[in-house]
């Protein structure tokens, strides 16, 4: 491995020497690749940077010089200028000290990087700290959003220049003085600042707020509010959401004083400035200078479950619903429990939660899946989805959906606005060209008539009852039963009767024993290692199977993970095929072997392969291997906690079975397996018609008739 010369004199933003010094994880989770990947680089590219330290064993590479030559090589799955900024942003945990806070440091970066925004111009151009403040309070003279925050800095005339040489780094490294400050808010997790994203949705659910609202589709000049906005995350996804230069004016609430700072400088920066913004403590929205918000968005603060009161909870978002207009619309994340669960029948909250439906008010309940709240895991929560109407109007529908099965992915989220978006724009109403996913639409009256059920779908919609998928129900049971008929009638079949003949073995004929290890060193046995590939390689739709543990242990089908062919050829030529009979193992988690019959596919690490030599003598049997091998790893099994397998595969020994022994036993093996096939053929059919069946009895679409040979009438 070469060595790298030495780096080059530490810029001005290097607050010690060892802020830029990391591990092989950091590197894996600067460059977005698995752990083990940057081990990889660093074996078989003489040109890696070498280690500049040592810490505990841990080798210690200088960041500065990793980001070279991962923006060189184009190793990684880290954009360049994500690179630069990581490794801008890397070093903010080493400048927190006893006087130093987190917040405060995130409270001067951000600030720095809002003064470069509003000067258009760098701050750090070699002029003394007092000259920058005197400059930000010209800008920001009744101390609105930045000038206490630039003078809380501790030692201003050593860190200030330093923290401003970081903040235009970062802006040099984004596209935009916003996407800078958010990356640095981004960075609040690893700073130990929790204090700002405690009680804030993960970026997903932020994201999806925003494509829920229909802020896209808003007239020019529309008044935005957002109560309770905390470090402004819902302010600044809807801005970025909107239709360019819509000139919207954008009114913000919270009773957090930093945080309404923290606020004006996220809308500053995306260029929303004062005459179209108004930040304000406290709860109240200031309507009576811009006039009623036409769209609201909050996520109502977070409480306790044993202190959460159900009725308060509704009484807010009542109080909510008196600052729409006719025509505006408000979305409204809170507590599932309240808003989507079931109530206690005629109670106070029931009678409160049922009186959003009379006046049409209620448009979409939705149960969001889990971990919507990053700090909060346990909290679930629900979107009301409200919009004032005129009297004629009103449709008299609701839209239920249950999303809390589902995983909280980008895509799952994206289903979800577009069911909304196209509700929306039907005028509330069915949209015959569209069926929305996870959900129903159901009359507003038969949620009243229902005290304290839950606002969640419970049965299909008419229009439901007749898609293509519920009618021909009736033929795949049919389809199902006569497969069924015909795998029994196999069954019977003499070709499938097991003849095992098993009987003692004589003691003047005892077995020999061999190990694997001795099988490869006689070259009866081939072995070949599995490959590392990325996880977003691997797809459904690719064109070549990819076994990893998973597979080989059962846990994932066999061809569920497929990497597409153009992929394979560009990043991974050195992979290598299987051969048909190949035996493709694994010890980790636990003890695998799989017989790859066809061949042709991929094998992931730490999976590897045994392949059998045809020409040995005497000859391997794959099916006669693979039994004896699972029997002796049966024996040597992991013990609990251990962290490797008491024996190596190589170290594993079996019976050295002779030509003609080995025959019969794979004869005897071949017949196992044709029945076990034939049992999972039955298995399988046997579990469709039970899926097939439990969906039509569930949503009232099936019904049975009386069976000849039961006593039920």
């Amino acid at each position: 491995m070469t060595t790298h010369t030495a780096a080059k004199t530490p810029s001005v933003i290097l607050p010690e020497t060892s802020a830029w010094r990391i591990t092989y994880a950091e590197i894996a989770a600067l460059a977005q690749v698995k752990r083990p990947v940057p081990t990889t680089w660093a074996r078989r590219h003489s040109d890696f940077p070498a280690p500049v330290a040592h810490e505990d064993g841990r080798p210690l590479f200088d960041a500065r010089v990793v980001v070279d030559w991962l923006v060189s090589t184009g190793r990684g799955n880290s954009e360049p200028r994500r690179l630069r900024a990581e490794l801008a942003l890397h070093t903010l945990a080493a400048w927190r000290t006893p006087t130093l806070s987190a917040s405060v440091l995130l409270g001067v970066l951000t600030s720095l990087v809002c003064l470069h925004q509003q000067l258009d111009a760098p701050v750090a151009d070699g002029r003394p700290w007092h000259t920058l403040l005197e400059r930000a309070a010209d800008l920001d003279p009744d101390d609105r959003f930045l000038l206490s925050e630039l003078r809380s800095l501790p030692d201003p005339d050593r860190t200030g220049p330093a923290l401003a040489h970081l903040a235009d780094e970062l802006i040099d490294a984004a596209y935009n003085p916003a996407e800078a400050l958010d990356w640095v808010l981004q960075a609040r997790p690893r700073l130990g600042s929790r204090e700002l994203s405690a009680d804030e949705p993960v970026p997903a659910v932020v994201r999806a707020l925003a494509a829920l609202s229909g802020v896209d589709s808003l007239g020019e000049g529309a008044v935005i509010a957002v109560p309770h906005a905390r470090a402004g995350d819902l302010p600044a996804a809807l801005h970025d959401h909107a239709a360019e230069d819509s000139g919207h004016v954008h009114l913000a609430t919270d009773p957090d004083p930093a945080r309404v700072r923290m606020i004006r400088r996220r809308m500053l920066v995306r260029g929303v400035y004062e005459f179209r913004l108004d930040v304000v403590e406290g709860e109240e929205l200031t309507v009576d200078e811009w006039g009623y918000p036409n769209l609201l968005v909050c996520a109502l603060p977070y409480e306790a479950a044993e202190t959460r009161d159900a009725k308060a909870v509704l009484d807010r978002i009542a109080a909510l619903t008196d600052y729409l207009g006719t025509g505006a619309t408000a979305v409204v994340l809170g507590p599932a429990d309240v808003l989507t669960g079931p109530l206690a029948q005629h109670g106070d909250a029931d009678r409160l939660r049922r009186s959003f439906l009379k006046p049409g008010l209620l448009k979409a309940a939705i149960s969001l899946p889990d971990g919507a709240y990053a700090y909060r895991p346990g909290y679930r929560t629900a979107v009301w989805l409200l919009a004032r109407v005129p009297e004629d109007e009103r449709t008299g529908l609701v839209l239920l959906a249950d999303y809390s099965a589902r995983p909280l992915t980008e895509p799952v989220l994206d289903t979800l606005a577009e069911d909304i978006a196209i509700w929306r724009a039907s005028g509330w109403t069915p949209d015959p060209r569209h069926e929305p996913r996870h959900a129903a639409i159901v009359r507003s009256t038969d949620l009243d008539d229902r005290p304290g059920a839950p606002f969640t779908p419970q049965h299909r919609t008419l229009a439901s009852r007749h898609t293509r998928t519920v009618v021909e129900r009736p033929a795949a049971i049919a389809d199902l039963e006569r497969r069924l008929v015909e795998l029994q009638e196999r069954s019977l079949e003499g070709g499938l009767r097991l003849r095992a003949q098993a009987e003692l073995r004589p003691e003047e004929r005892p077995v020999r024993r061999t190990s694997v290890g001795r099988l490869l060193r006689t070259r009866r046995l081939r072995r070949r290692p599995g490959h590392r590939f990325a996880s977003e390689h691997l797809t459904p739709e690719g064109h070549y199977p990819v076994l990893a543990p998973e597979e080989i242990l059962g846990a994932a089908r066999i061809g569920a993970r497929r990497i597409d062919r153009g992929i394979l050829l560009t990043a991974y030529d050195h992979a290598q095929f299987t051969e048909p009979g190949d035996l493709v193992v694994t010890v980790h988690p636990r003890f695998g072997v799989y017989i790859d019959t066809e061949g042709l596919s991929l094998v992931a690490a730490p999976a590897r392969i045994l392949r059998v030599r045809p020409d040995a003598d005497p000859p391997v049997r794959p099916r006669v291997l693979a039994a004896l091998l699972r029997a002796a790893a049966g024996e040597h099994a992991r013990t609990s906690g251990a962290v490797r397998a008491s024996r190596r595969i190589e170290d594993l020994v079996v019976p050295d079975l002779s030509s003609a022994e080995a025959d019969l036993y794979e004869a005897v093996l071949a017949e196992i397996e044709g029945r076990a096939a034939l049992l999972r053929e039955q298995t399988a059919a046997l579990d469709d018609l039970t899926r097939v069946m439990a969906a039509g009895m569930t949503d009232g679409t099936l019904t049975i008739q009386h069976l000849p040979h039961t006593d039920v009438h």
